[in-house]
């Protein structure tokens, strides 16, 4: 069909319109196109330029040094050890199961290593680096080394781990450290990125819990280059960050290996030594006690198993932790109460007769013939219970925990260890909030000689017998520096307490161990300006009196002994807590006895500051116990 001329010049004009438009379209696409490349290349180089750099160039963390920490003398505690390791790389070693076998043939690796090692090799990429064992000698390495051609993908390697030369004297006071966990990061607010480092060690208990940040110190960087497939190609730079701090303590490390020795001859036991004169902790002692070094790689289920299912408890801090009946201990807070309010002069008697009776019920004297006429002095030394029977009704409960909450019964007190109890020093408001009951007359006369509701541990008795010795309100000190800085003592003002009351007091518990009818007379010092001033305890834990010989070890009653010496001048505090061990003058005195001598002599003490007819039997004691007899890292342990 043909078209008009007019109708083909309409179809040519349409078709011009549209090309003209298609071309603006086309050439605004590429000029905007040709803008945003500019844009890219010229205006943002910069700025691709450095996410192009990311990609190629990672930053990964360095863990510092951690901080050491030493005791008074500078005797380390807690060091960086050189840990020997063998890793392995998978993709090094092709058959990674052949590769093993081949190294098993040179060493002896821990099954459970193993186990540990193919989990993280099943985890990790072919080109990550993985343990198979550590801890290993220079020896093993050597080893390795000269059999590289024979074992691809393995190889020896060296970096730090912690270690704890002086092992068990402190796996209570210094801790240890282990690999953080999810349950650590959910109870820790804390951003550190060192925390998300695997198996980046922290401080789980002790000091090293404690002072956790300041020994971690900062986290150092390494600027690597990565490939494509994000293995490493080289090392750019690298920054090591800031070691963490070091840490003095004030504890003597010779005397504390004594004191763990000494109570190491008892089943279960703890003790804490004091300077009064300053608050420094000088000793904190328990038996049993276990090797931190286990805990830093990881316990295995049986020996965690073994620890917990022990019943002697080896894991507590006993010292710290422990809360026990007081004992004939409390006495001299009841003494001061009453001499504080007025209510009681020193030459003020008694009459013990064997028991009180109050109501339908007898409050029995541990001496059932009694004690006859009783004066303050006389009832310390020889303990008797009903003088502090007739001083609890007389002063009553409120008075009495007032009086002892200042020399620090019932007061959780302030040290960088685990779980530090406060006790219990109950009064009327106390069993109310408690119990929602009103005190009785009977519940005073318990809490008078240390039975009942009270509760107090080693540490509290030191600060007590402290504070007796010296009327200050010293405060129990365990660090002495923190990065060169020294931490000043704390409590060195007046108690408050009238410097005669006090005087009556350390008279009576000089009695105690140097009068002949003394309870710890025993266990005194023969020694001229070393004399002891002390206090036995025993404490129930059945409520029906029984010869500890005729029931089990759990149902004896608790040994307790606090004392300080010398007597006119003092510079020791020591407390004693033998669970289970029956009368605490026969078996926590002497042993309190022994620790006082060695902290004033600084070594074993001679046999001339026992008592005569004892010498022969220290001897032995002396040459049973085992003693370090030099404390540079990595000493055995020897015979004294």
């Amino acid at each position: 069909m043909n078209r008009s001329p007019k109708d083909l010049d309409t179809s040519r004009r349409r078709i011009a319109r549209r090309a003209v438009i298609l071309g603006g379209l086309q050439l605004g696409g590429a000029g905007i196109l040709g803008w945003r490349m500019r844009q890219m290349q010229v205006e943002q180089a910069d700025a691709f330029r450095m996410l192009a750099e990311e990609n190629r160039i990672n930053m990964r963390l360095i863990a510092p040094p951690r901080g050491l920490i030493f005791d008074r003398n500078g005797i380390p505690l807690a060091e960086n050890a050189q840990n020997y390791r063998i890793v392995i790389v998978r993709e090094d070693a092709g058959d990674v199961d052949e590769a093993i076998e081949k190294l098993k043939k040179l060493i002896e690796i821990d099954p459970m290593d193993l186990e540990r090692a193919h989990r993280e090799l099943a985890r990790r990429s072919p080109f990550v680096p993985v343990t198979l064992t550590d801890q290993r000698s220079w020896e093993d390495v050597a080893l390795i080394a000269v059999n590289a051609p024979a074992l691809p993908g393995i190889t020896p390697d060296v970096g730090l781990t912690r270690n704890y030369p002086l092992a068990e004297d402190y796996a209570h006071i210094v801790g240890y450290v282990g690999p953080v966990s999810d349950y650590d990061l959910s109870r820790m607010d804390d951003d550190d990125p060192l925390l998300q480092i695997p198996k980046f060690q922290i401080g789980k208990t002790g000091v090293e819990q404690k002072y956790e940040r300041r020994l971690r110190g900062k986290a150092g960087a390494r600027q690597i280059e990565v490939n494509a497939a994000g293995r490493v190609m080289r090392e750019l730079g690298r920054d090591d960050g800031v070691p963490g701090d070091s840490i003095q303590l004030t504890v003597e490390s010779r005397l504390q290996n004594f004191v763990e020795a000494r109570l190491g001859l008892n089943e279960s036991a703890s003790a804490v030594v004091m300077d009064p004169r300053n608050g420094d902790l000088l000793a904190v002692g328990n038996a049993p006690s276990f090797d931190p070094n286990r805990f830093v790689r990881g316990i295995s289920v049986d020996g965690y198993q073994e620890l917990t299912g022990n019943r002697y408890r080896p894991l507590g801090n006993k010292a710290v932790q422990g809360a026990y009946p007081p004992g004939s201990t409390f006495k001299m807070m009841v003494s001061l109460a009453a001499l504080d309010a007025g209510l009681l002069k020193p030459e003020d008697r008694f009459y013990c007769g064997g028991h009180t009776q109050l109501g339908n019920r007898r409050f029995h004297c541990w001496k059932r013939g009694g004690h006859g006429w009783v004066d303050l002095e006389k009832s310390l030394e020889q303990s008797c219970d009903v003088y502090y029977y007739e001083l609890a009704q007389r002063v009553g409960i409120d008075r009495i925990a007032a009086t002892a909450r200042r020399f620090g019964i019932g007061q959780q007190m302030d040290l960088p260890m685990s779980a530090v109890t406060a006790g219990v020093m109950p009064d009327r408001d106390w069993i109310r909030e408690r119990y929602d009951q009103s005190w009785r007359v009977g519940d005073s006369l318990n809490a008078a000689i240390g039975q009942g509701y009270v509760l107090a541990s080693p540490l509290q008795l030191a600060v007590m017998t402290s504070r007796i010795a010296t009327g200050t309100r010293i405060e129990p000190r365990l660090v002495k520096m923190v990065g060169g800085v020294e931490q000043a003592p704390r409590g060195l003002e007046p108690l408050g307490f009238d410097e005669n009351h006090l005087r009556v007091i350390r008279d009576g518990m000089h009695a105690v161990s140097n009068s002949a009818r003394g309870t710890a007379y025993r266990s005194r010092i023969d020694a001229d300006g070393r004399i002891m001033a002390g206090k036995t305890g025993t404490s129930q834990v059945r409520s029906v009196v029984v010869n500890n010989q005729d029931v089990p070890w759990e149902e004896r009653d608790h040994a307790l002994f606090v004392g300080y010496a010398p007597y006119d001048a003092p510079s020791v505090a020591v407390s004693v807590v033998v669970e289970h061990g029956g009368g605490g003058s026969s078996t926590a005195a002497p042993v309190a006895r022994d620790i006082l001598l060695y902290a004033l002599y600084g070594t074993l003490p001679p046999l001339d500051s026992y008592p005569p007819e004892q010498r022969g039997d220290i001897e032995t004691l002396q040459s049973s116990l085992t003693l370090r007899q030099d404390f540079r890292p990595g000493n055995r342990l020897s015979r004294a």
